[in-house]
């Protein structure tokens, strides 16, 4: 299956994820993790990339960051080169450091910003790295420390985290202790609470439309994946148009044989105006296509897209 492509905005929230090729090790003592950290802070103040959590673990690593000037892709080159170069120059290896390409999320901030930091800060613990919270409370690689402790990096935006918890430190400690005793915590890298690759998923309330590349409520993903749609192929644009028929379709109590049967019973027409509206503007598909898939003729959608525009005035 081929990679999707990136998703990024100027002020979106990523969950980074980078492994080491095979599963090898990418932090091998104190000097390539301060040497690391010293990147991203750099790296963090010239970009106006603000950092949230961090965790390095000695074969992969995990940032919680928002989108700067110059962009998520190009923030990750600079990073993820230069250590490499740094990385194999010190230690006498040669060819990839990196497993792929790094993974990157987007995230719904409201729902899911707390359980990030959480989940993020928490992995050192998961891993074995250190074995209680006190320990984690020192650990030196690892966003937490700074958070319960004092931090001395300019780069690390400590106090827009403790804003979630009333700016206390007790309160983000509670939190974090929470978290250590839960056996299970959810699984937040990518396509909701629940992983998938794309299109629907059923939960027990609503069909819920996911992708791999994000983690929001579908509403959240919606508006991801259609804006994305403008730079689709047409395979592509053709698949996530289908995805989001059904998602719209389930979601309104319907199928899309009656959304293409030309019944105007119900809110059929309803769904239809919407969905038009949706694959016109926001995915660009032409009027034909959205009628071959709506059940209708090319100049009805027209007309729709007129009505649209006159009530938006």
């Amino acid at each position: 299956m081929p990679r999707k492509s990136r998703l990024d905005a100027k002020g979106a929230l990523h969950h980074v994820i980078a492994r080491g090729i095979e599963q090898r090790t990418i932090f091998v003592d104190t000097v390539d993790r301060e040497r690391f950290l010293e990147r991203l802070g750099l790296l963090s103040e010239e970009t106006r990339t603000p950092i949230y959590a961090f965790a390095i673990i000695p074969n992969h690593f995990h940032i919680l960051l928002r989108s700067g000037l110059t962009g998520l892709p190009a923030f990750m080159r600079r990073l993820l080169t230069g250590y490499a170069v740094n990385f194999n120059r010190r230690h006498k290896r040669a060819g990839h450091l990196f497993q792929n390409r790094y993974r990157s999320i987007v995230c719904e901030e409201n729902p899911y910003f707390m359980e990030l930091v959480r989940y993020i800060h928490l992995n050192p613990l998961r891993a074995g790295i250190v074995n209680t919270l006190e320990e984690l409370d020192l650990f030196r690689w690892n966003g937490h420390r700074y958070l319960v402790r004092r931090n001395p990096f300019l780069w690390f935006d400590a106090s827009s985290v403790l804003q979630w918890f009333g700016g206390s430190k007790n309160a983000y400690r509670n939190f974090i202790k929470e978290g250590v005793e839960k056996k299970h915590l959810p699984d937040l890298s990518g396509g909701g609470l629940v992983r998938s690759l794309g299109g629907i998923i059923q939960n027990r309330n609503a069909p819920v439309l996911t992708d791999e590349r994000i983690l929001g409520t579908g509403d959240f993903v919606q508006k991801l994946v259609t804006r994305e749609g403008k730079y689709l192929s047409s395979k592509e644009r053709y698949d996530k148009m289908i995805s989001l028929i059904e998602y719209h379709c389930e979601k309104a109590g319907t199928t899309q044989d009656v959304l293409m049967g030309g019944t105007k019973a119900g809110n059929i027409s309803a769904l239809r105006l919407q969905l038009a509206c949706i694959l016109a503007n926001n995915m660009g598909v032409p009027y034909a296509e959205i009628g071959r898939q709506l059940g209708i003729t090319t100049s009805a959608v027209s007309k729709i897209m007129r009505r649209n525009e006159n009530k938006s005035r």
